[in-house]
């Protein structure tokens, strides 16, 4: 079960953190994993950890807020059944302490970052006549968060757009699902923390790890599970969903 043998996936964000667990799992599992990320560093490491394991992996150094950047590169890949969107950046602030400069990033990654994998991998999967999106939103997306404004607003979008393309690619054979995790302890997780409270870390992370009812941070490895799930044959009557995966954060937080 969940086999994505003989599969080309791209991954974006591919190189830390969750992103990184997906593309190693899904090279587990037998797909072709294709890596766009910003850091090379990073989704070298990556590719370096896939291979050793005898998977099969390539980076590509990537801005996705790029059209041009990401058109090149899936052009080159070619064959594409497989696409998930991670790439995604986050901030502190309410309306009023998000200056211009930061909406504007937060949007380019964000939402048009996610845009533009999808104007470029779609044809591809049309062309194939088949292919499978997740994108990945947040809980951010449908609960208040506390100054998160920008980034609620670009996780927002992200939900949208996966209703959206799930619709409009019905008769295409191209699913289009979404996962919406609450705190999941990545690098990124600590850098964040360490950026904004320093001196506090740990009584930060424990206040944050709490927040779920379930009492910790999820792991990169459970939202790859969902990810291999909703990605792999076994879902083919799954399109237009998004995954809540957060400790009984929504649902049960009263």
């Amino acid at each position: 079960m969940f086999s994505l043998k003989e599969k080309s996936a791209v991954i974006t964000g591919g190189g830390s953190g969750i992103g990184r667990a997906i593309s190693v799992l899904f090279a587990k599992a037998g797909a072709t994993v294709h890596i766009m990320e910003l850091n090379a560093d990073a989704a070298a490491d990556t590719v370096k950890e896939i291979t050793g394991a005898g998977g099969k992996a390539t980076a590509y150094s990537c801005n996705v807020s790029d059209q041009q950047q990401v058109l090149d590169i899936y052009n080159k890949i070619g064959e594409i059944d497989i696409l998930v969107n991670n790439a995604g950046i986050a901030h502190v602030g309410e309306v009023t302490t998000t200056s211009e400069a930061d909406f504007e990033k937060i949007f380019n990654v964000n939402v048009k970052g996610v845009y533009n994998s999808l104007f470029a991998a779609i044809p591809l999967m049309k062309s194939k006549g088949k292919g499978v999106i997740l994108n990945m939103a947040s809980i951010a997306a449908t609960v208040g968060i506390t100054s998160r404004f920008a980034y609620s607003m670009s996780k927002g979008a992200v939900y949208s757009m996966t209703l959206s393309v799930a619709r409009d690619y019905l008769n295409d054979n191209i699913r289009c699902n979404s996962i919406s995790p609450a705190r999941v302890h990545t690098p990124f997780v600590d850098g964040f923390i360490a950026k904004n409270y320093p001196g506090k870390e740990e009584e930060i992370f424990d206040k944050l790890s709490k927040s779920q009812p379930i009492g910790r941070m999820g792991k990169p490895e459970e939202v790859a599970s969902l990810a291999l799930y909703l990605c792999s044959d076994e879902a083919g009557f799954v399109t237009g969903c998004d995954y809540l995966l957060d400790g009984g954060f929504v649902k049960l937080n009263n």
